[in-house]
């Protein structure tokens, strides 16, 4: 009998809100935080809109930690901090032996990396942090958290594109259902907010170019969309082995049913048209979970506001649930807060599992006219529902997708 993995603390810094009290009312609020890019000079680029934090890591960390800690690393500690608060879990007895660390960014310390080099051709070496080296490695956000929660577990980054988030929850997922740890710190951490690392995505001309209009830039599945608007922000969730959670008298968020992916071997950039290997790793996530498809009552989609995107997502729902994929609620939240890259699928796995949570659906923000190709039921308004089960979706660069199956919980443990 396999282990059951519950959610029992989220920590998220997000252009929306702060915790996941402030989170979820960003939510509901449905309102869109893009603005115009004031961090740097975006004016030789076709974008110059983002959703930016308003974080200093300041407020969230003693003086020492946030000065050397980059933007990525203190973002990751700073949500994990909350998302162990929320949970009231103690690091004690044994406890940190018994956890490990699974964070995912697309980028990690690459915006930091790109300041520090600004700094080498003005001054020369003694323009450059020390702490460069130890910013830009691709475990450095798992290990800054590991060090700051004195876990000694297991601690893992993984670097999948825009599924990195989703990625992390899902191995954390894994990792506890399997006994190899007792808890586990999982998330996205992502803060590309930096000149040439935005630029970079602007010159290959996948982000919305609507400046005159940043709030309704980010428009998933709108037939008008042009483009995806970055984002920065991290997510972190605590999952437990459920038992655990019920002894410890833990709150229960939603549970974590299964996980699902893939790789579509197809393009770097672009997802494969017929979303055959997306639509596997959907039929993945259903088969972990031991659930079929009429279970699930709503879906979070990757929704990322580009041409290309949702069409292959809406086929690869189709492909998976047939001709009840167009009847089931379906979302993207990216427009409310852009797309964050890596964090992205950690702040939508904890979107939906406080909308399992809540009882309410969140709406698709900035949605006027539904794509006349995209057979599927996309709210434009937040929906009151207590699905069984719910889809968080994320498919990204180099083809990868992800799919996490989460359950609404059950005090009865039915």
């Amino acid at each position: 009998m396999r282990r059951r993995v519950v959610i029992t603390g989220i920590g998220a810094i997000t252009p929306i809100g702060t915790g996941a009290d402030g989170l979820w009312d960003g939510v509901m609020r449905n309102e869109s935080a893009v603005r115009e890019i004031d961090r740097f000079d975006a004016s030789p680029f076709p974008s110059r809109i983002a959703a930016q934090v308003d974080f200093d890591p300041a407020d969230h960390l003693d003086a020492r930690r946030a000065r050397r800690l980059d933007r990525f690393s203190a973002l990751a500690v700073a949500a994990s901090r909350q998302a162990v608060e929320d949970a009231d879990l103690p690091m004690r007895n044994g406890m940190a032996s018994r956890s490990g660390v699974w964070i995912g960014s697309a980028l990690g310390g690459v915006a930091f990396a790109e300041e520090q080099h600004t700094g080498y051709v003005t001054r020369g070496v003694r323009g450059v942090a020390p702490t460069l080296a130890l910013a830009v490695f691709g475990g450095a956000g798992a290990s800054n958290v590991a060090l700051d929660l004195g876990i000694t577990g297991p601690s893992v980054g993984n670097a999948n594109s825009c599924a990195s988030g989703t990625v992390a929850i899902g191995q954390a997922f894994e990792a506890v259902r399997d006994g190899t740890v007792e808890v586990a710190i999982a998330g996205g951490s992502e803060a590309p907010l930096a000149p040439l690392t935005f630029g970079s995505f602007a010159m290959i001309k996948v982000l919305s170019q609507r400046n005159d209009d940043p709030a309704t830039a980010s428009r998933p599945f709108d037939r008008d969309r042009d483009g995806f608007v970055m984002g920065e922000g991290a997510a972190m969730l605590v999952l437990e082995e459920r038992d655990s959670a019920i002894r410890r008298g833990a709150r229960i968020v939603a549970e974590v049913l299964g996980y699902g992916a893939s790789n579509d071997a197809y393009h770097m950039t672009a997802p494969r048209p017929d979303g055959r290997e997306a639509a596997r790793a959907i039929c993945m996530a259903l088969g972990d979970a031991g659930i079929g498809p009429d279970r699930i009552g709503y879906i979070n989609a990757h929704g990322s506001s580009t041409v290309l995107n949702e069409p292959a997502e809406a086929r690869a729902i189709a492909a998976a649930f047939g001709p009840r994929g167009g009847g089931i609620p379906i979302s993207s939240t990216k427009g409310l807060y852009g797309h964050a890259l890596g964090a992205s699928g950690a702040i939508e796995a904890a979107i939906t599992a406080m909308a399992l949570d809540h009882g309410t659906l969140p709406a698709t923000c900035n949605l006027q006219h539904l794509d006349e190709g995209i057979d599927l039921n996309v709210i434009r308004e937040p929906i009151l529902a207590r699905p069984d089960a719910a889809l968080s979706n994320s498919f990204g660069f180099g083809g990868m997708n992800a799919s996490l199956a989460l359950g609404r919980y059950a005090e009865s443990g039915d």
